[in-house]
């Protein structure tokens, strides 16, 4: 079972750029696809992205063209950038593999203010 240490989140305004990185550990990493998914106050936990084994990549509508999805195998670790960020995009995030097992790490809160 991957173990999940999220990191990178903070306080930002609309328009700017935050990198969250993920790290696991407790399995084999390379050939597991991975995702980051968040969760607003009151709502449900959603999908943001993924990035396959080999490094294909898929996006949530609402991130698509602004966030960006990598992964370092050698590192065993999952990034995420996120640019022209948005109120709508404040949330704690979290990795996972994907489709997400059921050990989720801490996540990292994404707050975006105006």
């Amino acid at each position: 079972q991957l173990l999940l240490v999220e990191s990178g989140g903070g306080l930002v305004q609309t328009g700017g750029s935050l990198r969250l990185s993920c790290v696991a550990s407790g399995r084999t990493f390379v050939n597991v696809d991975m995702g980051w998914f968040r969760q607003a106050p009151g709502k449900e936990r959603e999908f943001v992205a993924a990035i396959t084994w080999n490094s294909d990549t898929q996006y949530a509508d609402s991130v698509k063209g602004r966030f960006i999805i990598a992964r370092d195998n050698a590192k065993q670790s999952v990034s995420l950038q996120m640019n022209s960020l948005r109120l709508e995009d404040t949330a704690v995030y979290y990795c996972n593999s994907h489709p997400p097992g059921s050990n989720w790490g801490q996540g990292t809160q994404v707050t975006v203010s105006s």
